[in-house]
């Protein structure tokens, strides 16, 4: 499944894909009826469970409608040697909310009101989590794969880094019910992947140059000074003591088709709240000294998390946390990026640096 090596920039797309889309208003909380959702590890007031298995839901799922044609442009052309490049942008985990990311995109400039790149020479990077949950993960890659071929055509980037969910949802595609070990039991991929949000349709609608384009994305990069990095972990520690070192072991990871090893990859990329406690700031620390940059940048940790303000199932009136933007803490050191999409928060697209 998983082929190539990994590398930054944009995959190859292909012709016109159909992208589930709502309106661009962030709608009322929507509860599950399976149930009371279990406890989520390491969340606040909870004690973090180093043993964590993710083979349990962790945050709610959104179901969200209506459609939009998204076309998907031939594999971009490189950027010019020596090139300037203009400002850089951040994006936070999207999860399948289409609309909300072409929104967030034009409220900074960065998209033209068809949905086309126009931002010229500017930065744009992408935390990872493109998947699951909410209702068009698919489209949301499609886009991505073209805004990076748009972008590099103006003088700029796109640019995107793994997820965890894309860990999950190439292990899901890949192993299917093959059983690992999970550290506590027998587990699946599959399993885990319907639990943790897997979206029937983006299985359905997944295609070869997705699963190359997903594999071939690096874990970590850094941009002005800002150490960019999906989940806020310090497991990237095991997998090199350079940038360059860890993208190639995780390459090398997915590419022996060893069911058991890119379990554990997986394992490590859903760990968080390393950087939240008294001892976030030294981990954050730990991560700049090895890897360079003067802040962290991450998702993964949905803010409302990291604040302990998440909406509760019993509310009456349905209404979501309210994130008005990236959640700077850690004495300064680390940028929450997720806005709680899967929450009815907020998506979040921002300059950098922070004026702050």
């Amino acid at each position: 499944m998983v082929e190539g090596s990994m590398t930054q920039g944009a995959g190859q797309g292909p012709d016109v894909r159909t992208a589930t889309l709502r309106d661009f208003r962030v709608p009322a909380y929507i509860h599950e009826t399976t149930g009371p959702a279990p406890v989520t590890p390491g969340a606040p007031g909870t004690a973090p469970d180093e043993g964590y298995t993710p083979t349990q839901r962790d945050l709610p799922v959104i179901n969200r409608g209506d459609t939009v044609q998204v076309q998907v442009m031939p594999e971009p052309p490189q950027p010019r040697a020596n090139e300037e490049y203009g400002p850089l942008f951040v994006v936070g985990d999207v999860h399948g909310y289409l609309a909300e990311l072409v929104a967030a995109l034009q409220e900074q400039g960065l998209l033209d009101a068809e949905g086309n790149w126009s931002a010229g020479n500017a930065r744009l990077w992408f935390l990872g989590d493109f998947t699951d949950r909410g209702p068009d993960g698919i489209g949301v890659i499609d886009l991505v794969m073209r805004l990076s071929a748009e972008a590099a055509a103006a003088g700029g980037y796109c640019k995107a880094l793994m997820g965890n969910h894309e860990l999950l949802l190439l292990g899901a595609k890949r192993f299917g019910d093959t059983p690992v070990n999970s550290g506590a039991g027998t587990a699946t991929f599959q399993a885990a992947w319907l639990l943790n949000g897997g979206q029937k349709t983006d299985m359905e609608r997944l295609e070869d140059h997705h699963l190359q384009w997903m594999a071939r994305l690096d874990a970590m990069e850094e941009a002005d000074g800002h150490l960019l990095v999906h989940s806020d972990t310090t497991a990237y520690l095991d997998y090199g003591d350079s940038i360059e070192a860890v993208n190639d072991t995780i390459r090398e990871t997915l590419t022996r088709n060893d069911a058991d090893e890119c379990w554990d990859l997986f394992r490590k990329f859903t760990k968080r709240f390393a950087f939240r406690d008294e001892s976030g700031p030294s981990a954050v620390r730990e991560l700049l000294d090895m890897y360079g940059g003067t802040r962290i940048v991450h998702g993964h940790s949905p803010i409302p998390y990291l604040l302990g303000d998440v909406g509760s199932e019993d509310e009456s009136d349905g209404a979501g946390p309210v994130i008005e933007g990236p959640h700077v803490y850690a004495d300064g050191l680390a940028i929450a990026m997720d806005g709680g999409v899967t929450m009815a928060g907020k998506l979040l697209v921002c300059q950098l640096p922070l004026s702050v």
